[in-house]
């Protein structure tokens, strides 16, 4: 595998998100659950609702992901790529610049920011 390249995770937490099962996903994140997301592959998924509050999805691959509402604003991005994903009303790390995300969104690059 290429380094950098996005993967599928072996983790139950990562096979909720691919379920598209947010409310379990959060209920249990909220219950204290940590899991591992860094580089994972969330390609075309819907993940509305979820609550990434002090996640780390650096390196992650989001390409055609419905992102709509969510609030990335306290969780890590670093390296992430949000190809074609929908992002109406969904809030970024204050740290990360506009054109960052603009270009991510329209040629894959991946999100840097420090």
């Amino acid at each position: 595998m290429a380094q950098n390249a996005p993967e599928f995770k072996d983790n139950d937490m990562y096979r909720l998100l691919r379920d598209e099962k947010i409310n379990e996903f959060n209920q249990r994140i909220a219950a204290g659950e940590i899991c591992d997301l860094t580089g994972a592959d969330f390609r075309n998924l819907v993940l509305t609702g979820i609550n990434t509050a002090g996640l780390d999805f650096s390196n992650c691959y989001f390409r055609g992901c419905d992102l709509r509402g969510v609030d990335f604003s306290q969780s890590k991005l670093n390296g992430a790529s949000i190809h074609d994903a929908q992002i109406s009303g969904t809030l970024f790390p204050s740290s990360l610049r506009a054109e960052e995300i603009a270009l991510s969104l329209n040629h894959g690059t991946r999100m840097r920011y420090y």
